[in-house]
């Protein structure tokens, strides 16, 4: 039987090419969604894949959505936590909406989703828990004190549930991508993003691709000795 593989903000992006590696890999795969219907349907027609739309920031929404993920598709073996937002400004500038948004939704929702499926991953001793990262949680961004606190925050909630799960058959990483060609980064004024592709060793922005690789690589059921590890996919950019 396939391992079910859930992908939060995995109908776009970085998150579509880890919901599709992913089913090609033979996966039963669920990729949640918050906001665009409209792409989630243009996504769930290209690739077959269900898109299911929960707020992953909302933990009471998101342990009833997983309820029934798992009712309709299986226990889920595989948790991807990729879903995440910006609201960029400078701190004397930013409110407080501003911050808790980015905290709840890029932070917040690794507790909310890894606490729905952590007891039945116990339970059958086994669980694959990947958390996307971030180079700005590493090496921190003008203008992105949220995010890059929240993003920091994800690296070591990954090391300490890694060592909650390592006794019982689950592996918990975190991918650190840099720059990746999304419609994100795309958005970044064209004289500001040829400064950032000339300070990436490898010359380009990253594919989302090369994300998903890393995570078929971290979720395969014989990665059993790579766990609370971050692993850095930025082209060079940033040797952590």
């Amino acid at each position: 039987m396939s391992r079910v593989a859930l992908v939060t903000g995995g109908t776009r992006g970085i998150g579509e090419a880890i919901s599709v590696a992913l089913k090609d890999a033979g996966y039963k795969v669920v990729a949640n969604y918050c906001g665009n219907d409209d792409a989630a349907k243009a996504f769930m027609d290209k690739t077959g894949i269900a898109a299911i739309k929960f707020d992953v920031s909302d933990f009471d929404k998101t342990k009833e959505a997983i309820t029934q993920i798992e009712n309709d598709y299986g226990t889920i073996d595989v948790l991807v936590n990729n879903a995440g937002i910006t609201r960029d400004g400078t701190m004397h500038r930013m409110d407080a909406d501003q911050w808790d948004a980015v905290i709840k939704t890029n932070l917040g929702s690794c507790f909310n989703t890894s606490r729905a499926v952590i007891e039945g991953m116990r339970d059958r001793k086994f669980g694959r828990i990947v958390n996307v990262g971030s180079i700005n949680g590493q090496a921190g961004q003008y203008g992105q004190v949220n995010y890059a606190a929240a993003k920091s925050g994800i690296h070591g909630f990954t090391k300490a549930l890694a060592q909650e799960g390592a006794g019982k058959g689950i592996t918990v990483n975190a991918i650190a991508p840099g720059y990746v060609d999304t419609d994100m980064v795309r958005a970044v004024p064209p004289d500001v993003l040829e400064k950032i592709i000339a300070k990436i060793p490898v010359g380009r922005l990253g594919s989302p691709k090369d994300i998903a690789r890393t995570v078929l690589f971290l979720v395969d059921d014989d990665a059993t000795f790579i766990t609370g590890s971050t692993i850095s996919v930025n082209g060079g950019q940033h040797m952590y």
